[in-house]
């Protein structure tokens, strides 16, 4: 199995001899307001579900992925999370080599190296604010020796977006590839249902990943769709456990998306309040020294961090004040002088400025 996503809480808590509890976790990118209101309640309520068996293939659950978005249920499958998806991409595509813009989360490379699958980055940079350089893209499609493509958009961690023409442009100008777009964080920003390139029916070669997981907060239900084209359906199908999405997480699925006006105002309402306080963060920081903060379209932020400071000497200083921040120095594209946090609430936000602001400002040596 291969690990290292967000921060490790456990061995925090031990080297602080405290409770996992008493440890603010930042590096774990969910919705602070999450879960939506009645959602746990529903869980209990339908617990008498784990006694007998889900749907072997979350037909249902399915069905109402359809139905919320307006996509032909034979275009959607789901899966245990899109992690499940990740790891399949090589092998239900029978991909060749794939193309990744980055730096970006590591499941899309790790499910390559799992499946011995040759693979290469776009990599966008510090200077241009981590923007993707889709001129450069273009120029690695165009040498043929690429068959698949994965964009995070918004992008974990770097928080930068590729604008919906200008995916679909490389969709149309590049049909022997196929490109996954992940969507995990797109509810977080203002308007993403009319970003999203879910219902887009007309190109073979495109598929989206759609995840509950972040927006919701519910990522130990696992729960995740794919959309694409029914004979890409069909690939991914061919690899699929049945029985692989579990009974409570289907009925809280289908609950959530048939519950369109609350789920709609849960959503509104975490946009609203991720770019107040967002803002009120940068606002907060922004006479510190030896930090720099990068545009992110998601409610989370890179730093990158000046000379002598490096990730993980900050990590651990900030670790001190029993905070967790995420130490991106094993993301691909990405150096030492990098952290990110996922922010929270306003008390807890203003925690971590005052912690940055402490650590930052102290006289090295």
């Amino acid at each position: 199995m291969i690990t290292g996503h967000g921060g490790n809480v456990n061995a925090l808590a031990e080297r602080l001899g405290c409770s996992m509890d008493d440890i603010i976790d930042m590096s774990s990118n969910l919705n602070p307001l999450g879960p939506p209101p009645g959602l746990e309640a529903f869980l209990v309520e339908n617990m008498g579900k784990i006694r007998s068996l889900p749907q072997a293939d979350a037909r249902e659950m399915v069905n109402a992925f359809s139905r919320r978005y307006n996509v032909d249920a034979d275009r959607v499958i789901a899966g245990n999370g899109t992690t499940w998806f990740l790891y399949t991409l090589p092998l239900a595509l029978k991909t060749r080599k794939m193309l990744i813009q980055g730096p970006t989360y590591s499941d899309y490379r790790d499910g390559c190296v799992m499946h011995g699958v040759p693979y290469d980055y776009a990599m966008a940079t510090a200077d241009s604010g981590f923007a993707p350089d889709l001129d450069a893209v273009a120029r690695m499609l165009a040498t043929g020796a690429f068959d698949t493509m994965v964009i995070c958009n918004p992008n974990n961690p770097t928080g930068a977006m590729v604008e919906k023409e200008a995916i679909l442009g490389l969709v149309r100008d590049y049909p022997q590839v196929r490109f996954v777009v992940d969507e995990s964080y797109l509810p977080f920003v203002d308007h993403g249902e009319n970003i999203s390139l879910v219902s887009e029916a007309g190109f073979p070669n495109l598929m989206v990943l759609s995840s509950m997981s972040k927006i919701f907060r519910i990522p130990g239900l696992r729960t995740g769709f794919l959309c694409g084209d029914p004979k890409v359906i069909d690939g991914f199908m061919h690899y699929s456990q049945p029985w692989s999405v579990n009974a409570l997480a289907q009925a809280a699925v289908i609950h959530l998306l048939d519950n369109k006006s609350e789920t709609e105002a849960f959503t509104l309402e975490t946009r609203a309040f991720a770019a107040a306080e967002k803002e009120l963060f940068k606002q907060s920081i922004a006479d510190c020294p030896g930090i720099r903060l990068f545009p992110s379209h998601a409610y989370f932020l890179l730093a990158g961090l000046e000379p002598p400071m490096g990730a993980e000497a900050l990590c651990r200083c900030i670790g001190d004040e029993r905070i967790l921040i995420r130490d991106c120095t094993n993301f691909d594209g990405l150096t030492n002088r990098f952290v990110r946090f996922s922010l929270k609430t306003r008390d807890i936000n203003t925690k971590l400025a005052l912690a940055l602001k402490k650590h930052l400002t102290m006289p090295k040596g």
